[in-house]
């Protein structure tokens, strides 16, 4: 059964992935022959709303598209995936938001985002089109800009909702915003950018913890999450108390997105009431899925497939 869900909220961006697929990636200065090309929508933000859209949130976006080609097919798709774009902006000129995505045969991608639109957000645009009420969930990124994801984050908690930023791509946090953040959601690459240290899918628990007692320093005050690819992810609370989840086994073609995928279904499952734990688990499984399919909005997984293979795996047990 899906969840009965509050509203998840998603400032962020919106853009269409030009995806080629190659037998590997380049270095530099080199030419490759690649397979395939296709379009998909994504964008970090977007692909967040369809991922909690598709989990069983009530799903509302806010961000900017262009006056271009993309723009009819990008806000056709979060239409159609049942997200609110009621507060979309389509601007008068300028291109939509683009990433072009390079994804090898192992399922392994570089991407380079044009932000187009996304740069567009202001504070006075957020104050004006963020309604937050007491018990939403609120998600932002780093693909728009920060000003406007810091006036997201402090109505959101003068209206008593739960902020979850995923700082990515990855760069440092301003103290006026980390210490709004209730649930900080981030690859071991970018914990390591934030915290000066490295971190890999094998990091001690002791490391982690010093990684949250660093980010506390800096003003930060909530749950940590960090995302470890095919390892699984990990939470920390600000007490330090330790969860982990392990991956499942899957053979990826395409990783596009699936942190994205993660985030979506951690916040539909917070806005439904769930436990974190609980919450991470779905988010968890749901990744998996979204790794063994093509493009980033498309592959994020409908909440009966993830609860069969929950449900499953518990009568495993």
């Amino acid at each position: 059964m899906r969840p009965r869900s509050s509203r998840v909220i998603v400032a962020g961006s919106i853009n269409m992935d030009i995806v080629a697929t190659v037998a590997r990636h380049p270095v530099p200065g080199e030419t490759i022959s690649g397979s395939t090309l296709s379009y998909y929508p994504g964008g970090k933000g977007a692909n967040q709303a369809i991922a909690s859209a598709r989990a069983g949130g009530r799903v509302e976006m806010l961000g900017f598209v262009g006056n271009d080609a993309f723009a009819p097919q990008l806000l056709a798709f979060l239409d159609n995936n049942s997200v609110d774009t009621t507060n979309v902006v389509q601007l008068p000129e300028g291109s939509s938001g683009t990433a072009l995505i390079v994804v090898d045969a192992e399922g392994e991608n570089s991407i380079v985002v044009i932000p187009g639109a996304n740069a567009a957000p202001t504070p006075d645009y957020i104050r004006k089109h963020a309604h937050v009420e007491s018990g939403d969930v609120l998600i932002a990124q780093f693909e728009t800009p920060v000003s406007a994801t810091t006036e997201f984050f402090s109505i959101g908690k003068q209206n008593n909702a739960t902020c979850i930023l995923n700082p990515a791509p990855a760069a440092d946090i301003p103290r006026q915003l980390i210490g709004l953040v209730d649930v900080l959601v981030l690859n071991e690459t970018e914990l390591s950018l934030l915290t000066s240290s490295t971190i890999t899918d094998h990091a001690s628990a002791e490391l982690i913890r010093q990684s949250l007692a660093t980010l506390q320093l800096l003003g930060f005050a909530g749950t940590l999450v960090i995302t470890l690819g095919a390892e699984g992810a990990i939470s920390v609370t600000s007490t330090g108390d330790i969860a982990a989840f392990a991956g499942r086994p899957v053979a990826a073609i395409d990783t596009t997105g699936a942190g994205d995928c993660f985030v979506g279904y951690l916040a539909s499952g917070l806005a439904a009431g769930r436990p974190l734990d609980d919450s991470m688990a779905l988010a968890n499984v749901a990744a998996s899925l979204c790794v063994q399919r093509r493009g980033a909005g498309p592959s994020m997984p409908e909440y009966r497939e993830v609860e069969q293979l929950v449900t499953a795996s518990s009568e495993q047990r």
